[in-house]
């Protein structure tokens, strides 16, 4: 099948056709709008690490058994370029997927993944309930309690920082960064 490029709107068309699940929605948009920031910041392709970040967990919601492996179907299926589907499946890496991350779209996708959920937990429990007034010292403090968002992988995320070589305090910034240019969309 001959690849093409997928506009924003398809990414968004496709991710809305395989999830309905309001929090899954939310998710795709908070890894966007981190995978978006940082992007920007460090002078990449900002369309194309947002529509990865937006469509990372395409399958999810329907096959959960299948994580990775049917994104890779689905996005193969519709003529997705190559890197797009490997950067997907990459940030499952040792949990789902055997594809290492190795290009920085896919080391970010990687570490980002898990932190929006860190972040959006630390969020939901200040009294502004948002990320506009969240700064990464407060996620840094819930970081060391390990029982609160006890899903959230962190081992997963100091792999992602190292690969990255950045700080983990400078990724959570950016992180809340990407996610506040998404408030109304991910409710915070």
């Amino acid at each position: 099948m001959q690849t093409h490029t997928p506009t924003y709107d398809e990414a968004l068309s496709l991710l809305k056709e395989f999830n309905q699940s309001d929090s899954l929605l939310k998710h795709a948009y908070a890894v966007e709008g981190a995978m978006r920031y940082i992007a920007r910041k460090t002078g990449q392709d900002e369309e194309k690490w947002g529509i990865v970040g937006l469509v990372h967990d395409l399958d999810y919601e329907r096959f959960p058994d299948q994580h990775c492996e049917k994104t890779k179907e689905i996005l193969e299926d519709r003529g997705w370029p190559p890197d797009y589907v490997r950067a997907v499946v990459s940030h499952g890496w040792g949990i789902r997927s055997d594809v290492m991350p190795e290009t920085d779209m896919e080391k970010t996708l990687y570490a980002v993944d898990e932190l929006t959920g860190l972040v959006t937990a630390v969020a939901l429990i200040r009294p502004s309930k948002s990320v506009a007034d969240l700064e990464a010292k407060s996620v840094m403090k819930k970081w060391k309690d390990r029982s609160f968002a006890a899903g959230v992988d962190r081992s997963v995320i100091e792999k992602g920082v190292g690969m990255l070589a950045v700080e983990l305090k400078d990724l959570i910034t950016d992180t809340i960064m990407g996610m506040r240019e998404m408030a109304d969309r991910i409710g915070l």
